[in-house]
């Protein structure tokens, strides 16, 4: 990849989101809801605390993680659609 996030940021690949119900229903385009979880392909070095030591981040490179449904940014980079996100933003690692 060739953005690094800063700090306590990481980049997220999104999920795809759903083309059809269990039942077999296709859902149009404009009816998808956004995904919220996804895959972790980048992590900041992380969060320098009060005291000013170094907190490492809890999520690494490959997760699957589960975000709020409006977190994160959109960004698009060498052609692939992604979220950059503080990493309080994550709320599970699958």
């Amino acid at each position: 990849m060739s953005i690094k996030p800063l700090a306590d940021r990481v980049i997220v690949a999104p999920a795809a989101a759903e083309e059809k119900t269990k039942s077999g229903i296709i859902i149009p385009d404009t009816a998808k809801e956004k995904p919220q979880r996804g895959e972790v392909v980048a992590v900041g070095e992380g969060k320098v605390s009060e005291q000013g030591t170094l907190m490492k981040p809890q999520v690494k490179v490959g997760d699957q993680v589960l975000y709020g449904k409006y977190a994160g940014t959109e960004i698009s980079v060498d052609g692939g659609d992604y979220l950059i996100m503080r990493e309080s933003d994550i709320l599970a690692v699958l």
